[in-house]
């Protein structure tokens, strides 16, 4: 896999900087409380981080709903799954089926060793066969780097700053201020942490995508899907989007956004046909791409890439 040390490095940098967030939030509580020891605050943020690493794939599991995809089910499935596993040169995943309305899909897990990649219901009659493959190569991706364990082990950190800033705030017991200045920091930390987690996970699919070409799959293919998966997000009522919205940083398009990515896809789809052909795809890989500054506001803000800077990469990949 082409730069993935990029990738890598990010991670790590961002792990590390969310790390040192918790630790110095978690010393401060402990020393409003009359608790000096360093090693008890390095304790504690050891073990909330591993608590998410242990369980977060459980987690992601019931709170989406998931159960085991047979391959008397499924064979098709099963066949792409397997392929792209060789292509990616890592352990078949376990496949899983997504009771959520929302057409989609996710990857999960520990390691690339121990990875669940899951569809919902309803991307099974609105994608092609290539498409369909195209969109578990971006998870399979997702696998082989192993960056869905990373952002389910950060993005839990702003949750807990999130808290913290609640419980000390809101106090009675504010008699020096130090309550006050813990639950500012707390919620600074937790601004700050919400977007470092938005970086990591926009910077994950770039390399994701990438991967789901260098297994095989035609870039325009994965286009399209992120189109059909943008307009079928968009049909869907805010109740059903809200629901998963904790958890829509594992899909491979930002739910949220659908109905905004939709209107960028159609300046694409030339021809107005709900797909994007090869042909279309390299036109824009001829052309500049202008983000505005209301977009690139909403990207910052957004789990996925804007969707034309993600679209205009994958056509240089054509």
């Amino acid at each position: 896999m082409k730069n993935t040390w990029k990738l890598k490095l990010r991670m790590i940098l961002t792990s590390v900087v969310m790390f040192t967030i918790v630790y110095f939030l978690i010393m401060l509580v402990g020393l409003y409380l009359g608790v000096s020891s360093w090693k008890l605050y390095f304790g504690a943020s050891l073990v909330i981080v591993f608590l998410q690493y242990w369980f977060g794939p459980s987690l992601v599991k019931r709170s989406m709903n998931v159960r085991p995809l047979s391959e008397a089910e499924a064979p098709h499935i099963h066949q792409m799954v397997q392929e792209l596993a060789d292509a990616a040169g890592i352990p078949k995943p376990e496949i899983g089926l997504s009771e959520i309305n929302i057409p989609n899909a996710f990857a999960y897990g520990r390691s690339s060793r121990s990875g669940h990649i899951a569809i919902t219901r309803p991307i099974l009659g609105l994608l092609d066969r290539d498409e369909l493959k195209a969109v578990i190569g971006h998870e399979m991706g997702h696998i082989k780097h192993n960056d869905m364990i990373v952002t389910a082990a950060v993005s839990v950190i702003p949750m807990i700053c999130y808290y913290i800033a609640l419980s000390f705030m809101f106090s009675g017991d504010n008699d020096n201020g130090g309550g006050i200045i813990i639950g500012i920091l707390g919620y600074v930390f937790y601004l700050i942490g919400q977007l470092l987690v938005l970086f990591i996970s926009r910077t994950r699919e770039y390399y994701a995508d990438e991967a789901s070409v260098d297994f095989g799959n035609r870039p325009a293919a994965l286009v399209s899907a992120l189109y059909k998966l943008s307009y079928g997000a968009a049909s869907c009522d805010k109740q059903t989007i809200s629901e998963v919205n904790t958890n829509r940083a594992f899909f491979i398009n930002d739910v949220n956004n659908a109905r905004h990515d939709v209107s960028d896809f159609q300046q694409i789809d030339f021809d107005g046909d709900g797909k994007i052909s090869n042909d279309e795809l390299r036109r824009l890989a001829n052309s500049d791409v202008k983000v505005s500054r209301k977009n690139g506001l909403m990207e910052l803000l957004s789990t996925h890439p804007d969707s034309l800077k993600r679209v205009k990469r994958l056509a240089e990949l054509e």
